[in-house]
């Protein structure tokens, strides 16, 4: 939880900033503050991210951080929207393996799993501000979810898939629900991907 410190911070300074607004260096600063608090994540979970610690690893004041992120949750998801897009991207540039729509979601979802695998302290904090109650956050999760969903669509491809937002929403719905299981301690990120696979090849499998 952020310190008492950085609660009082909240309350005087002023709404975030929204980030299409940003001027090049405001943009660079904000950057700098997603970083930081990426590696303290990655470093020590959710807890280990306070915003003190993250003004210090990304060389601003505590103000600034205060003027993109209205609180410590608000500032990892939208890390974790950085993180989303990131993954979109790269499947743009290695498209998804596979000779059915089935197998292509699945190639897709299992690069995605053993990417938060590797970093099993940073997908935990990601995961514990996503559920956060924050108004701040209700914005980026929809973000979030919008490049999850992308990432599913275009790993599909042009095949013919009834009712194919359906399918790709509720894979969605089942990738999220996975990774809470997971955070609570009843199983493994390797079993979110097989829960994954297991909710793709059944939802696509009349796909030919």
């Amino acid at each position: 939880m952020c310190s008492n410190f950085a609660v009082a911070q909240r309350t005087s300074l002023p709404a975030a900033v929204v980030e299409g607004a940003l001027t090049r260096s405001q943009e660079a600063r904000r950057r700098r503050v997603i970083e930081a608090a990426v590696e303290l994540a990655a470093e020590g979970g959710y807890d280990a991210v306070q915003m003190r610690d993250v003004a210090i690893r990304g060389r601003v004041a505590m103000g600034t951080i205060y003027r993109y992120f209205t609180s410590k949750d608000h500032l990892l998801s939208a890390a974790q929207v950085e993180w989303a897009r990131s993954l979109e991207r790269r499947v743009n540039q290695v498209p998804a393996r596979g000779a059915t729509p089935a197998d292509r979601a699945v190639d897709v979802l299992r690069r995605a799993t053993r990417a938060m695998e590797r970093q099993p302290r940073l997908t935990s904090a990601f995961v514990t501000a996503m559920a956060s109650p924050d108004p701040a956050v209700a914005g980026l999760q929809r973000e979030v979810a919008a490049a999850v969903e992308g990432t599913i669509d275009r790993a599909i491809g042009d095949d013919t898939v009834s009712d194919r937002d359906g399918i790709i929403r509720v894979l969605g719905f089942v990738w999220q629900g996975a990774l809470v299981v997971w955070l609570n301690g009843r199983g493994s990120l390797a079993q979110v991907g097989n829960e994954l696979e297991r909710a793709a090849r059944l939802l696509l499998r009349a796909v030919p």
